[in-house]
């Protein structure tokens, strides 16, 4: 056994062992057949490739194979949410303040904040016009330089959007890279019809002091308010799929719960500092943390829930003609 077979089989153990045992060999032997003569360690796609087909697989025998497309519906609606975000946010940061206030901003914009809606921007753009594979690099894109975008602006000591405005978007943004393969055009289209219509309503908004949005109360209001209004979308989609037999809302409205709390934390960390009058960054992280671990578990309990209650046998709703008690 050499050492690219080795690789492949490590990464083959994403599938269950049942599967692996029966069609294990097969599937390496094929990844084999593929490779290059002096190939050594799988290919990014081919090690991306299996660690799909095994979560497929596990899904598929704990009973939620309907868990998968349930994430691509709210990877849509994280990306229609990021891009109007960023239209928000990035026409705020047109409208800097005046000279005469002293407060530090970035040239004619606000911060540098204006880069990273740039390419979120960009980012809807190229969904609706681009092959999903296309849209993802651009999501990625616009993932890293909002990562980048503290240390960078720390080091050149200008001015950036708060963390949490930043933590959230890239919360959007990862869930956002299970976009569907091959979406239809309404779901290419959405994200910058979402952005179009964000860059409208803030124009007519432009009176609001961007500072105040960003810095001020209004950020404790507006992202958890963003928040709400994401799950009360997931709700009725959930509610109307179900009226249809469709489960895909139901887990879209699970995964929806760590973005949209993450949306809430300056709400939540403010209640929890009413006391003291004002938010600390220790009540930011900590709330941050909660939500980090709360969201996903909620998802894992579902999951486990459906797999317990797929593998227990229901009656059959006959009635036995000795008893007549229904089995």
């Amino acid at each position: 056994m050499n050492d690219l077979e080795r690789r492949y089989l490590r990464l083959l153990r994403t599938y269950p062992a049942d599967y692996r045992r029966a069609r294990g060999a097969e599937i390496v032997g094929t990844y084999l057949d593929l490779a290059a003569p002096d190939q050594r360690w799988p290919s990014p796609a081919d090690a991306a490739d299996l660690v799909r087909g095994g979560l497929r697989q596990r899904l598929r025998a704990a009973g939620v194979t309907d868990l998968i497309p349930g994430v691509r519906l709210a990877a849509l609606l994280a990306l229609v949410t990021a891009s109007a975000l960023a239209g928000v946010w990035g026409t705020a940061e047109l409208h800097p303040p005046p000279v005469e206030w002293g407060v530090p901003h970035v040239g004619p914009f606000v911060s540098l904040g204006v880069v990273t809606w740039a390419a979120w921007l960009l980012a809807a753009v190229v969904i609706a016009v681009a092959p999903s594979r296309v849209a993802r690099w651009a999501i990625t894109l616009a993932l890293l330089l909002t990562l980048a975008l503290p240390p960078v602006a720390a080091a050149l000591d200008a001015p950036r959007p708060p963390l949490m405005v930043l933590l959230a978007q890239v919360v959007l943004g990862l869930l956002g890279l299970a976009l569907p393969g091959r979406p239809a055009r309404a779901i290419r289209l959405a994200p910058a019809l979402s952005a179009l219509l964000a860059v409208v309503a803030t124009v007519f908004l432009v009176g609001l002091d961007p500072i105040f949005i960003y810095y001020g109360a209004a950020m404790e209001v507006f992202l958890p308010t963003v928040g709400g209004l994401l799950l009360a979308v997931g709700a009725l989609l959930a509610m109307g799929l179900a009226l249809g037999g469709d489960t895909r809302g139901g887990w879209a409205l699970v995964t929806l719960l760590t973005p949209a709390g993450f949306l809430a934390v300056p709400g939540l960390a403010d209640s929890f500092g009413a006391a003291q009058g004002s938010v600390t960054f220790t009540e930011l992280a900590v709330t941050a943390v909660a939500v980090a671990l709360a969201g996903p578990a909620a998802l894992l309990l579902t999951v486990l829930f459906r797999s317990r209650r797929a593998a227990t046998p229901q009656p059959s709703g006959q009635t036995c003609p000795t008893c007549g008690a229904r089995v």
